[in-house]
């Protein structure tokens, strides 16, 4: 991935805001943890799996973009413009739960005319590696100065510690090789798959998982500012009814490219 050049485009939201996406390009990657590694039985079996290029949120949404979406009329469900807990027009928008990240993609569709949504499951963790074949997308380790987690349950104990206690503005720390920030903590990030509880029978071409799932539950990747750096790993999930919310829950948004 060296000497890469980061392509996407801005899409404007009105008032001044906008919402920036970066081109994802296509490639294969092992999804998942290997059984030579440590790792949570849901995240195998490890399998190889293809992807098309698209596009995806060089941030997770903010709270001023949310703003902007939260304005725009009804779908299917209302939305609170202001319903984040930890108040920051540039920090992610916090307490959404999946359902609220649907509606935000159905307006967003109606806005602009483009086929807005969630990333599947596939897709974030791609994106997340950013080419790599590690746990995070700056290496197997971990520290404060990278990610905003909680850094008093750092198992690395040469690692800088520090626990923020809240969400912070994205696009502070470094990106992965893609130009994506805040991948791994900050705000949980809802996909679009259902939950299955292991990988056996997965899709190989990086699609939503719908065969199977249990489409009450569906997937959030990444961690959040109040877990540990296990949680915060690439390979990591964790499953939440459709409904539910968090002031560690967020998304980013996804388009395809063709």
């Amino acid at each position: 991935m060296e000497n890469r050049v980061i392509q996407g485009f801005s899409e404007y939201l009105g008032e001044d805001k906008f919402l920036d996406l970066v081109n994802i390009p296509e490639g294969k990657f092992i999804m998942g943890t290997s059984h030579s590694q440590e790792g949570y039985a849901n995240e195998k079996p490890s399998q190889l799996v293809s992807i098309s290029s698209f596009y995806l949120g060089k941030f997770p949404i903010t709270q001023r973009q949310w703003q902007a979406v939260a304005k725009l009329p009804r779908i299917n469900v209302s939305l609170d413009a202001d319903i984040s807990h930890f108040k920051n027009e540039v920090a992610p928008v916090d307490n959404v739960s999946w359902a609220d990240a649907i509606e935000f993609c159905d307006r967003l569709r109606i806005l602009t005319g483009k086929n807005y949504r969630l990333p599947s499951e596939a897709e974030w963790e791609y994106a997340c590696l950013g080419g790599k074949s590690t746990r995070y997308y700056f290496g197997n380790k971990i520290s404060s100065d990278f990610a905003n987690y909680d850094g008093r349950l750092q198992h690395d104990s040469e690692a800088f510690v520090k626990y923020r206690e809240k969400t912070t503005p994205v696009g502070i720390f470094p990106p992965n090789d893609f130009g994506l920030y805040d991948m791994h903590g900050n705000v949980w990030e809802w996909c679009a798959d259902p939950w299955h509880e292991n990988y056996r029978g997965r899709p190989t071409n990086g699609s939503v998982w719908e065969l199977g799932g249990d489409a009450q539950y569906r997937v959030l990747r990444g961690g959040s500012w109040k877990d540990d750096a296990w949680e915060c790993r690439a390979a990591n999930r964790r499953k939440d009814p459709i409904v539910n919310w968090h002031n560690y829950y967020g998304f980013r948004i996804a388009l395809s490219t063709s």
